[in-house]
């Protein structure tokens, strides 16, 4: 097997899987804490069809422990099977949780309408945390939300440390 990253590999041995059970991959990372690696792949279910065609307010459908489960020891056999990874690490099969990070432009998509928080690295106009409904992506690859005021700001997405989802109770 050609020398590839270990998220791109379980893309491509989960794809069909996920898709015949109604899941996607919604993001992975193979990452060092201390002494230890781990491998965590976060899953969600698949948009229903016809679900957010205009992009906003899909109804949420959600990740269940047995699909943890079931994807877990799927890829488990898998990547002993293909032994890709050379040490010892943790398998970590989770959904992406309510405040989940929004990545992929697709979860820009999806999400928009939905109430965000963001961080900034560096502050504008003497903030470094924002939070609104978002209105999604522009063209030159600005977050474009709404805040409480009604007021829409702009944020090019280099100067974004991190996207969420709003958790609201």
């Amino acid at each position: 097997m050609a020398k590839k990253k270990i998220t791109e590999i379980v893309e491509e041995i989960t794809a069909d899987f996920l898709a015949e059970n109604g899941l996607e991959l919604y993001n992975s990372e193979f990452v060092k804490e201390g002494k230890d690696w781990f491998l965590r792949v976060y899953i969600d279910r698949l948009p229903l069809e016809g679900e957010g065609a205009d992009g906003c307010e899909s109804k949420e459908q959600y990740v269940s422990t047995d699909d943890c489960e079931k994807v877990s020891r799927f890829l488990s056999e898998e990547l002993d099977r293909l032994d890709p990874i050379e040490q010892n690490y943790y398998l970590e099969v989770s959904s992406p949780g309510l405040d989940r990070a929004l990545i992929k432009e697709k979860d820009f998509i999806r999400f928009c309408g939905h109430v965000v928080d963001i961080s900034l690295y560096k502050a504008m106009d003497g903030k470094k945390a924002y939070q609104g409904i978002l209105k999604g992506l522009t063209e030159d690859n600005k977050i474009v939300i709404t805040d409480e005021n009604g007021s829409e700001i702009e944020f090019p997405r280099e100067q974004v440390a991190k996207t969420r989802l709003a958790v609201i109770f």
